[in-house]
């Protein structure tokens, strides 16, 4: 398997510098600050970045969950809300939605929360809560 890289640059103070995160494939860069983060300010910040993993990651296993259940999906759309405060990150809420034919809504649960539990991304986020809201379309 191979080793995914991203990194990332900060200068200055924590309040008043600034940075930039990238992947390591160039498919991303973006600029962060102080007021992107912990405020509503323009530009990205890490919590961002790990939601849209966690989204990805997510879809891409319940896909492989339910194809292999018998039930190949034909969409799933992932939203991961990244709650920080304190210090911390403490809860990560998922809600995902899903086009899934001939599929009953207690099997769908079921996998959904299988994979809430067993993608990589929730293995390695096991200090933050991860709350699923999942629905068949």
């Amino acid at each position: 398997m191979p080793t995914r890289t991203a990194e990332a640059v900060w200068t200055g103070t924590l309040r008043e510098g600034r940075g930039t995160m990238a992947f390591g494939s160039g498919a991303y860069e973006g600029a962060y600050t102080y007021a992107s983060r912990f405020e509503e300010a323009p530009g990205t910040n890490p919590e961002e970045l790990i939601g849209a993993a966690h989204a990805g990651c997510f879809s891409m296993y319940l896909s492989s969950v339910l194809t292999k259940a018998g039930f190949p999906p034909h969409r799933i759309h992932t939203t991961a809300r990244v709650h920080l405060g304190e210090g911390r990150i403490h809860t990560i809420e998922l809600s995902t939605e899903a086009e899934v034919p001939n599929i009953d809504d207690p099997t769908f649960q079921r996998l959904a929360e299988d994979s809430k539990k067993n993608c990589p991304v929730s293995q390695a986020l096991t200090g933050p809560e991860v709350r699923l809201s999942a629905k068949l379309a």
